[in-house]
């Protein structure tokens, strides 16, 4: 019998059954967004329909995690279409956004809050495209849910109270517009309290009537709503507000932002190839350079010439080797990657068994507490070290760049996850992210606020990953997919910024050596490093760092320090917000973390 699928199950590692059945499955960072995209299928939608009813509602159910002024990778696999997809929905910086621009500024950073790292708004219209496209249902099937649990409401978590009452004193002193929203009746909304954003939901109501205006045909209807965005109120209240307002941002200082309704009218997402790596049966599919998914597919080539199979995956051997590999990757990708559109990047070498077999002779048995990035000649970017003393706090009085609140592995953000498979065996993997209410002010005609993606560029005009109008940031947003043996088989991903593409391999490793279904991969003990700078303003490292659940064996622990980790141990279920879903003939199958008790998976 497959492990996991007995009802008396001796791993240790699970909370909770694996989800079987033939009709579809859906798994989210939210119980209510899992229910909405299962809805979905209910009702005749497809994968790619639930998908983008999915996505809408989490805009709303954790607007500390992601909301519509953010943006979005999505890997699809359409079973007409017969083969693995991404479609970038990163929106690139304004036209006016230069590192001239900070220069005159005095900034030698982006700062990581306010309006100035403001890129343009992706996620609508790559939900319109992915409805358009792949999809089969109208803009009213998919919006609706979302806009009645706005207008309505919805439990608020506490990790969203949690992050409001961490940003108080910014709204009331500097954000108004966030204020009038997050502090109704000017105080912090209770965990669980009913909470309502009837702006944002008049926002997509006037959508909707804007795209039911075009008539009754199904494209002409997205159509009408891609336009309402990109080029009508949206797009008019969003350049009114960058032109006249200057906001407070983390450098202490207000700054205006330079976002134009232009800017928007001129973008659309694409439709690409997604980057691979073959690691026996499987193909491992993730976006391109432009996101850092490829460090996923570098450590696979790493970790290749190790016998994992043999290891236990809580011992001192299999978390030192993922760990190692985990600082080369992310070396390189600090050093090489950037825009492929602008910069060429050498993703081949970077992704070769020839080359990582060479950099493989870097990992020993002690802990590198260097950041060695790998040699191509006539590519790559000096890396700046930015280190930090303690443990990192990513939320403070000005805001935060990066959407955490928590220290030491307690990850208590860092946006959403979803995959989705139906009945006729299409997938979607998807990663929304940005525009976090505590990171930008709210627009306030529009009841939401902008991303600050920006803030991942580098203003080193040599680097790859420079600061150029036009030109997509290199996100940290990584969903992923996998071929087994040239079918698709898994999809699956995690919040988490930097420490995303971690957790990623350590689940897929975990699947694949160590003979643990999905759930059982998800539940056993993690880890991440903070080697590493964070992708995050202010893109400090800390060097050697390892951050471990308390649940992962004291000898391992034990071990890991003597070879030289600066292992920090966190509480026991902190690391990682992962969704899995797989198909297997006609089977289909999902799993959902326990961390944080607010992810579900659902199917029959």
């Amino acid at each position: 019998m497959r492990a996991g699928v007995s009802r008396i199950n001796p791993n240790p590692f699970t909370t909770r059954p694996e989800i079987e059945g033939t009709f579809g499955v859906v798994t989210t960072t939210h119980w209510i967004a899992t229910a909405i995209g299962m809805a979905t299928l209910e009702k005749g939608g497809n994968a790619f329909d639930a998908a983008v009813a999915t996505a809408f509602s989490l805009q709303v159910l954790e607007p500390h995690l992601n909301g519509p002024g953010g943006d979005v990778p999505v890997i699809v696999y359409d079973v007409k279409r017969g083969k693995p997809e991404v479609i970038c929905g990163q929106g690139p910086a304004p036209g006016a956004l230069t590192i001239d621009h900070f220069r005159k500024l005095g900034l030698d950073m982006i700062p990581g809050t306010g309006l100035l790292a403001a890129c343009v708004p992706g996620m609508f219209d790559t939900w319109m495209l992915l409805l358009r496209d792949y999809g089969t249902m109208k803009v009213e099937d998919v919006l609706t849910p979302a806009i009645s649990y706005a207008y309505n409401g919805y439990p608020f978590l506490e990790r969203a109270s949690a992050t409001v009452g961490m940003v108080e004193d910014l709204f009331r002193d500097h954000w108004p517009t966030s204020a009038a929203v997050y502090l109704p009746n000017g105080k912090v909304p209770a965990p669980g309290s009913t909470f309502t954003n009837r702006t944002l939901a008049e926002t997509y109501s006037r959508v909707l009537r804007e795209a039911q205006s075009a008539g009754g045909d199904r494209v002409a209807q997205i159509e009408r709503a891609r336009k309402t965005w990109s080029q009508g109120f949206v797009a008019d209240a969003i350049d009114k507000f960058c032109r006249t307002q200057e906001v407070m941002d983390v450098t202490g200082e207000r700054h205006g932002g330079v976002l134009t309704g232009e800017d928007m009218a001129k973008w659309q997402p694409t439709v690409e190839a997604p980057l691979t790596y073959d690691y026996g049966r499987h193909t491992v599919c993730k976006a391109g350079i432009w996101s850092q998914g490829p460090v996923t597919l570098q450590q696979l080539a790493l970790l290749k010439g190790y016998p994992l199979d043999d290891l236990d995956p809580t011992g001192p051997d299999f978390i030192h080797l993922q760990v190692e590999a985990t600082k080369l990757a992310f070396a390189d990708r600090e050093a090489f990657y950037g825009d492929p559109l602008f910069s060429e990047i050498p993703v081949e070498t970077l992704l070769s068994d020839r080359y990582n077999a060479e950099r493989r002779k870097l990992i020993t048995d002690k802990a590198s507490l260097e950041l060695r990035p790998g040699s191509v000649e006539g590519f790559g970017g000096v890396v700046q070290m930015r280190k930090e003393s303690g443990p990192r706090l990513a939320v403070g009085s000005l805001g935060a760049g990066e959407p955490t609140v928590g220290r030491m592995g307690n990850v208590n953000g860092d946006t959403v996850h979803f995959d989705i498979i139906d009945q006729a065996g299409n997938m979607v993997s998807s990663t929304p992210s940005g525009g976090w209410l505590q990171s930008s002010p709210v627009v306030p005609e529009l009841g939401f606020c902008l991303g600050t993606r920006a803030q991942m560029f580098s203003l080193d005009e040599k680097h790859p990953a420079a600061l150029v109008p036009g030109k997509r940031p290199r996100s940290t947003l990584s969903p992923t997919m996998a071929l087994r043996d040239g079918e698709p088989y898994m999809v699956w991903g995690s919040p988490g910024g930097d420490q995303q593409d971690q957790w990623i391999t350590q689940f897929f490793l975990r699947h694949v050596h160590s003979n643990m279904n999905m759930q059982e991969a998800i539940d056993a003990p993690a880890w991440h490093s903070e080697h590493f700078p964070i992708s995050f303003w202010p893109r400090t490292s800390r060097p050697g760092v390892l951050v471990v659940e308390s649940r992962v064996p004291e000898a391992t622990i034990k071990e890991l320090k003597a070879r030289g980790h600066e292992v920090e141990v966190g509480p026991a279920w902190s690391e990682g917000r992962l969704t899995a879903a797989c198909r297997v003939g006609n089977r289909r199958r999902a799993a959902a973390n326990p961390r944080g008790m607010q992810g579900y998976a659902a199917g029959r």
